[in-house]
């Protein structure tokens, strides 16, 4: 299914694992060129500037082979119209597996043809169907589940994550006021299943080229499986798709159960993640912890804001200082000790600065049990024992 040499994909691998060990100093320039040069890999690039650039010449040499398409058929064509934005889309998928077939991956070229050929297609699948939501995302979860499973593309994983859930959702609304409104309840069940799906399929994976996407649609469930029961997400929700209209003094149903979902999630993610040390998951917990702050801060101004912020400010000032203080000196598991595979010291610094600012000094040992002097055990004197 692949449409790349595994043998060129592992070498790939390996080569950003040299890389990442150069960063980290294990490994010298000399040697991450040696072995650079002895392997061969697609024609890929890390460089995000260098690879955009090389997307937007894809979007131009794409747009422009659709535009010179477009200019010999329109005569022809006539109002059959929709047919040149089909063509376009197979342009696009042709274009890929050219592109990919000539060792381009992740270069920016191969990026322009893959993303456009899943938007023209949506586009194509809109105008024969009268715009058929369901239908559109039907084709694009298929369309992309296959693209991934052929190119090892992540924003096309991605786009499977999002075309699926689109693909629940519009099949809810088909079932009218009742789909709509237990649409909460149905999309929290999906995100776990979801992410037991994806949490087991990861170490049964008898092809490790699969294990960045399917990680990638783990973490697209845990954030899901949050916004599904947010309260602010949830209440908006209510208005737009059901038209309900909440009194001043009154509030969406199940009410109570959204406001503690709102933040037991959160808590929930930051506590599970420290036990099994998932960082992803611990990121995840610490955003939507403050995105419940920020739903509650929506509805209920309790505070002026310059209150709110210096407040919270001062929290997590405590915080952070009495985390480094506690994981300082641990060498293992969640440790404040400066990861070696990160290009800057940021968790140095900001040691040093809290630090300063509250005139710590380091610890320093004044007594000592070895002896010195004379010719002891530990002195450096020239008495007449050892």
């Amino acid at each position: 299914m692949i449409v790349y040499d595994k043998v060129e994909l592992e070498n790939l691998a390996l080569v950003e694992e040299a890389h990442s060990l150069k960063e980290a100093g294990f490994v010298d320039s000399n040697q991450y060129d040696a072995i650079k040069k002895e392997l061969v890999i697609p024609k890929s690039y890390n460089n995000l500037l260098i690879r955009a650039a090389f997307f937007l010449l894809g979007v131009f040499l794409y747009s422009s082979i659709c535009g010179f398409l477009t200019l010999i058929s329109a005569e022809a064509l006539d109002e059959n119209f929709k047919i040149i934005v089909f063509l376009s889309a197979i342009i696009g998928f042709v274009g890929a597996e050219v592109l990919t077939r000539q060792k381009f991956y992740g270069h920016g070229l191969d990026d322009a043809f893959i993303l456009g050929s899943q938007l023209t297609l949506a586009i194509a699948i809109g105008l024969f169907t009268d715009g058929n939501e369901i239908v559109i995302a039907s084709f694009i979860t298929l369309t992309a589940l296959m693209s991934y499973l052929r190119y090892l593309h992540l924003s096309m994983a991605l786009l499977f994550c999002f075309a699926l859930t689109a693909t629940l959702t519009y099949a809810m609304f088909e079932l009218g006021n009742t789909g709509k409104t237990v649409l909460p309840f149905i999309m929290m069940l999906f995100a776990v299943a979801l992410y037991f799906l994806t949490k087991t399929t990861v170490p049964k994976l008898a092809n490790p080229f699969y294990h960045k996407g399917i990680s990638l649609a783990n973490s697209f469930s845990l954030i899901l499986f949050y916004l599904s029961g947010n309260y602010l997400v949830v209440r908006e929700l209510s208005v737009v798709l059901l038209g309900a209209a909440i009194a001043p003094n009154s509030d969406i149903p199940f009410a109570l159960f959204f406001y503690g979902f709102t933040f037991v999630v959160p808590v929930f993610y930051l506590v599970y993640s420290l036990l099994k040390k998932e960082r992803i998951m611990l990121w995840i917990g610490f955003l939507t912890f403050g995105f419940s702050i920020y739903t509650i801060r929506f509805y209920y101004a309790v505070l002026p804001i310059e209150i709110v912020l210096t407040t919270g400010g001062l929290l997590l000032f405590a915080f952070t200082y009495f985390a480094i203080k506690k994981l300082k000196n641990k060498e293992t598991e969640v440790t404040f000790k400066p990861n070696r595979f990160t290009k800057t010291n940021a968790f140095l610094n900001a040691e040093i600065l809290i630090s300063s600012q509250l005139g710590l000094k380091p610890e320093t040992t004044t007594e000592s049990n070895m002896e010195f002097g004379g010719g002891g055990f530990s002195g450096g004197g020239s008495g007449d024992s050892f």
